[in-house]
């Protein structure tokens, strides 16, 4: 008679790479919210969470581009809360739509701008226009059609002009 194998836990593989994979991930999570705090706690979600997802059965192998993935669910659902959170006490002003992103921006600025806006106007540029991700990634990413997106996309590049003008006569 056969002893019954006993199948290893792949969170230990998670734990191997930890050391190497947390810069990489606080990094990723700081420098799109812009928060110590916020991307400590989101850190922190992340690796808990992978350590359920990867011992999920059909899980996918371990490695720190997949804990970024993981990373990058846990910042829209904070950005998910936060909108809900800031939904009721902001009204939504819908504005001109001409193109944002033409000519040169100060970086800083912008990204002051960016950790201004609505949590949903967020998510939409960081994920199209910082992470990279096609207009359909975004949409799945966010819960939405591509068409309601990429309305999303327009009103959130309107709001950021509209933000970034503002702020950059009182910076001048």
């Amino acid at each position: 008679m056969s002893e019954p194998r006993v199948r290893p836990d792949p969170a230990f593989a998670l734990l191997e790479l930890y050391e190497e994979a947390l810069p990489e991930v606080y990094g990723y999570l700081l420098s799109r919210c812009g928060s110590r705090a916020v991307a400590e706690e989101l850190t922190s979600e992340t690796f808990l969470g992978a350590v359920s997802a990867c011992r999920a059965t059909e899980a996918p192998p371990v490695s720190t581009g997949w804990l970024i993935g993981v990373a990058r669910h846990k910042l829209v659902d904070h950005w998910r809360r936060r909108e809900r959170e800031e939904r009721g006490l902001r009204l939504v002003r819908e504005t001109e739509t001409v193109d944002p992103w033409e000519g040169e921006i100060d970086a800083l600025l912008a990204r002051e701008v960016l950790a201004e806006l609505g949590g949903h106007h967020r998510a939409a540029l960081t994920l199209r226009y910082l992470d990279g991700l096609p207009v359909p990634e975004v949409a799945r990413l966010l819960g939405r059609t591509v068409h309601a997106t990429e309305a999303l996309l327009v009103r959130a590049k309107a709001a950021f002009r509209t933000a970034y003008r503002g702020k950059e006569g009182c910076h001048d």
